[in-house]
């Protein structure tokens, strides 16, 4: 548990202070991305009723499986610690994310994930959020 604490931490200050983070001095971070932007464009928007949540969770998929076709009411940042993802994000294309990559999902985008690849796929997921918001929105 402790150790996906840390995860957390480190994904959010790598997703909020990207490079800029990465050098403060004796805090030895590698900058893994720093956008204002969604995967698919859209300007990243907080949620701004409710007191500030940050949920993190590991996403595990067995080979062939497929999510739901799903939106996201607050911004999330998404680390691939494991395996390929095909994601399909409708008119805005598919694309394809594998471990060690790493991506702000769509929000309003309707889009859906499999695996696609040989062995399961983990993600490590942090929604950025607030009271009464909704991070996974059923399409």
């Amino acid at each position: 548990m402790k150790r996906l604490v840390s995860a957390a931490v480190v994904a959010l200050a790598v997703a909020l202070g990207g490079a800029g983070a990465a050098s403060a001095q004796g805090y030895p971070l590698t900058g893994a991305q720093s956008t204002s932007k969604t995967i698919v464009g859209e300007d990243l928007a907080y949620p701004t009723t409710g007191k500030a949540v940050v949920t993190s969770a590991i996403v595990v998929m067995a080979p062939g499986e497929r999510t739901i076709l799903h939106r996201h009411g607050v911004p999330l940042f998404a680390y691939m610690l494991e395996g390929e993802l095909t994601v399909d994000y409708g008119a805005h294309g598919t694309r394809v994310y594998r471990q060690g990559e790493s991506f702000m999902e769509a929000m309003a985008v309707a889009h859906f994930g499999r695996n696609t690849g040989a062995g399961t796929v983990r993600i490590l997921a942090v929604y950025m959020g607030a009271e009464g918001s909704k991070d996974v929105l059923p399409d």
